[in-house]
């Protein structure tokens, strides 16, 4: 999916905050959540999604989508990541 298909695909699900972020190469956060759901779309490099014991890794053209609250922590292969995210509240 492309980049314009994908900010449409969220604006009409109700996700109005969107941004383009980069995942700095190596990062890993620590568990937290966040009071909003999310959707993502990877442009460039790997982005690990760890949620309890599991761990997606996500590349590029690749999307995934995270529901408000859910504890997580995020990591970003060698390269880091360039990503489309959008935010959606309650």
């Amino acid at each position: 999916m492309d980049t314009a298909a994908f900010e449409a695909a969220l604006r009409s699900d109700g996700y109005d905050d969107i941004d383009r972020r980069e995942g700095k190469a190596g990062f890993t956060a620590k568990p937290h959540t966040h009071p909003f759901a999310v959707r993502i779309l990877v442009l460039a490099g790997e982005f690990t999604l760890i949620r309890g014991d599991a761990r997606e890794t996500y590349g590029p053209g690749q999307i995934f989508a995270m529901e408000a609250e859910c504890e997580h922590a995020e990591s970003f292969g060698p390269e880091g990541a360039t990503y489309v995210i959008g935010r959606k509240r309650s």
